[in-house]
């Protein structure tokens, strides 16, 4: 029948017409122009001052050669920081974030108030950027690693939980309907259908959140929350730029090894 209707011009049943087709991708394009080109305004982007600030640029950089590696020893501790600030926001948003994507799974949770709970706390835990969270508990707890490492954890809560849930809800929920109808309890179809139907996608899920949160961990220093990126805004402020440029190639190596790891066990855990 298709082909009978390609033969004849025709369109099958539910298809647009390719007139009101070209018009929608011609509005969609001009509508995305129009987006882009207010965007530049608004930013005021001016490219021409990047080639005359050019000279400023290339003068930090000489400034900043050769890289301080004197600096390898005195800075072993805020790698470790960065590395551990890292694991620890990833464990604990681990470890809050399954119970929510539980309450916040359509098809497991034990009822609506439970889930729309569930769903406000995800919703709130991601909508506030790591470095808020960092300078809220920075003003608690005060200065150091640890509020650094509570701002990763919180927010960890909320992406983990999303990606958790969603995961929860297109799973086969036939081993579950199975165990649900020889009589077994919650805790049971929890620990033996639904858990090690998800565990593989939740392990690559926080392994993947690991390399986010190792990237954050530099950020987060710039507010007093420990690591490299505090050592790299000190070295800024002190316009020490030989050692500012050994903490970047540091940065790098430690972003690329994480990197390598985490798609190392994560083909493991596939």
């Amino acid at each position: 029948m298709s082909t009978v209707l390609e033969m004849r011009g025709g369109r099958g049943p539910g298809e647009m017409p390719a007139g009101m087709r070209s018009a929608l991708m011609l509005i969609g394009a001009v509508i995305g122009i129009a987006l882009f080109v207010q965007a530049w305004i608004v930013v005021q982007a001016r490219p021409q001052d990047l080639i005359t600030g050019a000279h400023g640029m290339a003068d930090i950089i000489s400034r900043a050669m050769p890289p301080d590696f004197a600096q390898f020893i005195p800075n072993l501790r805020p790698v470790l920081e960065t590395i551990d600030l890292a694991i620890f926001g990833t464990v604990f948003g681990i470890v809050l974030a399954f119970p929510l994507a539980i309450l916040a799974a359509k098809n497991v949770t034990p009822g609506l108030p439970l889930y729309y709970g569930a769903r406000a706390v995800i919703g709130v835990t991601r909508a506030v950027p790591d470095l808020v969270w960092a300078l809220l508990f920075v003003t608690a707890v005060g200065l150091g690693p640890f509020p650094g490492a509570l701002a990763l954890a919180v927010h960890s809560v909320g992406m983990l939980g999303r990606l958790f849930a969603e995961v929860i809800e297109d799973m086969d929920m036939g081993p579950v309907e199975a165990l649900t109808l020889t009589g077994a309890g919650r805790i049971a179809v929890l620990t033996h259908a639904v858990i090690p139907g998800v565990l593989p996608s939740l392990l690559g899920i926080g392994l993947f959140r690991f390399d986010e949160n190792l990237r954050s961990s530099l950020v987060l220093g710039f507010v007093g929350a420990g690591g490299i990126g505090f050592q790299l805004l000190t070295a800024m402020n002190l316009f020490d730029y030989q050692t500012v440029s050994y903490l970047l190639i540091v940065t790098f190596v430690l972003v690329a090894c994480a990197e390598r790891a985490s798609a190392y066990l994560r083909s493991l855990v596939h």
